[in-house]
């Protein structure tokens, strides 16, 4: 009989902890720009969203596959004395929505918390294995 030695609750747990912390970083990102209105090219800057795919047949954890840029529309504001308004005034704001960013914060922080709340639970049960074998 052979034992699958694919992945174990514990590599599961921290993958999901990697992926969280860089869509965490990518969402500090866009919070961070969200009033950006030249990134260095002309444009404002376009909001950033962290793609995942499983490591693995499907049974292992998650990896990041690409940090993708948002192709929605840029806002437009009025503002005529900003320097980087048109010639009717209007600037071009970046595609970050606050709302939804802090959403999207809110559900990352969550699914970080519930994977180190895994790696805690399978600490406390090898903790207990050890002492029914004293």
């Amino acid at each position: 009989m052979e034992v699958n030695t694919g992945f174990s609750p514990i590599d599961i747990a921290v993958s999901g902890l990697r992926a969280g912390s860089k869509r965490m970083e990518v969402i500090s990102s866009n919070v961070a720009n969200a009033r950006s209105t030249d990134n260095g090219n002309g444009e404002p800057y376009r909001r950033l969203e962290a793609v995942f795919k499983t490591d693995g047949d499907g049974l292992g954890g998650v990896i990041l596959d690409e940090v993708a840029e948002d192709m929605s529309d840029f806002q437009r504001l009025l503002n005529p004395g900003h320097p980087d308004a048109d010639e009717q005034g209007y600037v071009s704001m970046p595609n970050v929505k606050m709302p939804v960013e802090m959403m999207n914060l809110n559900v990352a922080a969550r699914a970080y918390q519930a994977n180190a709340a895994v790696l805690k639970r399978y600490q406390q049960m090898v903790e207990t294995t050890l002492e029914l074998l004293r």
